[in-house]
Parts: structure tokens; C-alpha cells; sequence
């Protein structure tokens, strides 16, 4: 893992890390700044072991999904470049906050939940998941973009409504999720998990 400070080169392009964004199941992605100041996102691909997930090669199957999902028309942040040898993406970075720090501060609205929705509708027209744990997804104005390029064959028990949603507010899951990783839950009571997801209580209301 890298620390800020570090450089990182794309195709001999140097990045400076200033910090890492967070690890997945196929890599770590820093926020780095390139030699005019702005900001990215470099992925570099790990092969570390996942205990729940099986892995062929993780560049080109990164390569594809983001074929597949640009194909479907999912929002997701520009593929700038590639460094196939040092199995390095380069990614426009997207300023804003996830939808999972909006879950801890009790701010995620039912706009978002149909947002997603309405994403899902051409990912299951395709056959087609995504990852819909909350920290792959940024909101930008009234947009939600989906950060991560991974997708997966279409399996009901891993769509939005039967998995993802689970996160998208403060369930139990959510909870213990966020205190297993040591972030703090904030703004209206935690109580409100008991009541079930955002999406949940604007169908019953």
C-alpha cells in the first residue's frame, strides 16, 4: 500500500498519491494529483486472497466490465489510461460524497433510492449486477455515479433490492458494518435502523 507523498507512474506518467480512497476486493484506490494539480483516481490491481470471491485476471476483467457498463449506459467516471504492465487504471475522479457517508450522517433521501432503481432497470434488461454497497457510489447534484466498473452475471439474490439495499440505510448490517471499520454514525438516531431502508419506508408511508 502506498502512502501520500508517494509517486505512482501511468505509461511513465508520474502521480502523486494524496491519499488512499480505499481497498476492494481487486484494489486499492489512491486519489493522486498529476504533474498539472488535478485530481484522479489510480487504481492499482492487488491479488490478494478474497475469501468469498473468485478472481481470473483482474485487469481485463476490469477492462471488460467497464466495456459492458459503458454499453448498458451506467454513470461512471471516464477511463483516462492504462498501464497494463504495472496493472494500473487511471480514473477522472469524482468529487462528492458517497452514498455510504450519507448513509452515516442520515442523509441518504428516497430520490437516491429511485435513482438507483432506475439504474437497475437497464442492469437487469442486460442481465447484468453491479456492486451496490453504498461506498461505490457517488452523488453528484441529482446524479448517482458508480464509481467501481465491476458487474457480474445477473443473480436475484445479489440485485439492489434483495442485497444492496440492505446498506443504503441504518440496518443492522449497516451498522455492524460501520463499526466493524471503526466510522462513526452520525445525525438523526440510530434507532432508525429497526424501521428498515429509506426505500422501505417511502413504499409504506
Amino acid at each position: 500500500m502506498e502512502q501520500a507523498g508517494a509517486t505512482m507512474d501511468v505509461n511513465g506518467a508520474p502521480y502523486e498519491v494524496a491519499r488512499l480512497l480505499g481497498k476492494g476486493k481487486g484494489g486499492y484506490s489512491y486519489l493522486v494529483r498529476d504533474a498539472d494539480g488535478v485530481l484522479r483516481v489510480l487504481k492499482q490491481i492487488h491479488h490478494e486472497p478474497c475469501a468469498y470471491y473468485q478472481f481470473g485476471d483482474k485487469l481485463a476483467s476490469e477492462l471488460a466490465d467497464y466495456r459492458t457498463l459503458t454499453r448498458i449506459g451506467v454513470a461512471m467516471p471516464r477511463m483516462l489510461d492504462v498501464d497494463e504492465g504495472a496493472e494500473r487504471i487511471l480514473k477522472e475522479y469524482v468529487d462528492g460524497p458517497t452514498v455510504y457517508e450519507l448513509v452515516l450522517a442520515g442523509d441518504v433521501r428516497p430520490a437516491h433510492v429511485e435513482r438507483m432503481r432506475a439504474i437497475c432497470r437497464g442492469l437487469y434488461a442486460a442481465d447484468v449486477n453491479i456492486d451496490y454497497f453504498p461506498t461505490n457510489f457517488v452523488v453528484q447534484g441529482d446524479e448517482l455515479l458508480y464509481v467501481d466498473y465491476e458487474c457480474n452475471a445477473y443473480m436475484q439474490e445479489w440485485d439492489f433490492e434483495h442485497w444492496g439495499i440492505r446498506y443504503w440505510d441504518r440496518t443492522p448490517e449497516l451498522l455492524a458494518y460501520a463499526a466493524e471499520h471503526g466510522d462513526e454514525v452520525r445525525g438523526r438516531g440510530a434507532q432508525d435502523a429497526d424501521e428498515g431502508p429509506a426505500a422501505n419506508k417511502e413504499e409504506t408511508s
